[in-house]
């Protein structure tokens, strides 16, 4: 295997950015204590949790009582569903295309959920969900910021502004750093390790109007806290690297997407292959597309070898290797689809060596099932 690989699954896990891993290894020294303590190294801690909490508030235009940390993008949006259903009898109504964590918590609260249908392109009509919300007599609203596999944003802001007083979570685990946050939701829900901050930290923020609770085991679920006991270190650290991502998106937003367009011309010119996704309403970063006559697990695992890391399958239930339910949601082929999400240093010596190869690849597949 040819190594380190061109790494291409950024939406999956962005290397850990220089920002983070500057300020890790300073806050591992000095936010080992409990922020709940009295004592010096205690204060220390809570000091350090303050700071990151604040620059996470200043970075995402909230309050600072309003951001809490979890232990993942994924329990934030656990956090978020089952602390603003108000009662195991009322409806989520959500998308054909939202990610799994989403409806898996629905499913552990034994909720009813209902599914908004979306177009060819992953995206999901705003009347529909406020119709499909006053319709089932909607307890939540959930809607993705941008879809996890195929980069299509969503209309948050049509819907958070035809909605009456239904809540509306807003899983933004894809896009948090990379697009400004709507303006318009009740809960959003973020992953630091796709932005660039370490493993193991995620981010709830809830507006102090909801009417949210703590949904799991705790002594007060009235009372607005962590889940869990805060990663401090690793709480500053992804702060540090959010707010350099969102100092830098525009610049590297741009160059991405114009890489991603590059991707998207020269893929096109292969036979068989169909992209998917909003081709202009999307992540900066990210493309997909599905290879006619080629296993999707064969294409990564010979990519691999030739040193290009990407993924394939469903973006929230990889492990399972079922084909991709947003892909079917969306009428595409789901056999043989490659999701691409470019680091922020990727360059377009990365991309150039990629398509160099691809063509090759998906031929050389393709004859080994005719024969």
């Amino acid at each position: 295997m040819i190594y380190p690989a061109v790494y291409l699954d950024a939406a999956s896990a962005e290397p850990l950015h220089p920002a983070a891993r500057e300020v890790l290894a300073a806050a591992l020294e000095r936010g080992y204590a409990d922020p709940r303590r009295l004592h010096g190294p205690g204060r220390d801690a809570r000091l350090l949790l303050d700071n990151a909490r604040e620059v996470v508030a200043s970075c995402l235009g909230v309050r600072r009582d309003e951001v809490m940390f979890t232990p993942s993008g994924s329990a934030a949006v656990h956090a978020g569903v089952l602390g603003l259903l108000p009662s195991p009898d009322r409806t989520l109504v959500t998308t054909a295309v939202e990610h799994q964590s989403v409806l898996d918590a629905a499913t552990w609260a034994h909720v009813p959920t209902h599914r908004v249908a979306v177009d060819a392109s992953g995206r999901v009509d705003a009347d529909a969900v406020v119709a499909a919300a006053r319709g089932e007599q909607a307890g939540l609203v959930a809607v993705q910021q941008a879809n996890h596999e195929v980069g299509t944003v969503q209309p948050v802001d049509a819907v958070g502004e035809l909605l009456d007083d239904v809540p509306l979570l807003v899983d933004a685990c894809a896009s948090m750093g990379r697009l400004p946050l709507p303006a318009r939701w009740t809960a959003v829900a973020g992953s630091a390790r796709k932005w660039g901050g370490p493993g193991g930290v995620g981010v709830l923020v809830v507006r102090r109007t909801a009417r949210w609770h703590f949904p799991f085991p705790a002594p007060d679920p009235t009372e607005r806290t962590d889940h869990g006991f805060t990663d401090v270190a690793g709480a500053l650290a992804a702060a540090a690297a959010l707010q350099a991502v969102v100092a830098e998106r525009e610049e590297v937003g741009a160059r991405q997407r114009d890489l991603i367009d590059v991707v998207r011309a020269r893929v096109s010119t292969i036979p068989d292959v169909d992209l998917v996704g909003d081709p202009a309403d999307r992540l900066p970063h990210l493309v997909t597309f599905s290879c006619l006559y080629v296993d999707g697990e064969a294409l990564v695992t010979e990519l691999d070898r030739r040193g290009f890391g990407i993924a394939s399958g469903s973006a929230c239930a990889v492990d399972t290797r079922e084909p991709s339910r947003v892909l079917a949601a969306m009428g595409a082929l789901t056999h043989g689809n490659v999701r691409l999400s470019l680091t922020r240093d990727a360059t377009r010596e990365d991309v150039d060596r990629f398509l160099e190869v691809l063509p090759d690849v998906v031929g050389d597949l393709r004859a080994e099932v005719a024969r």
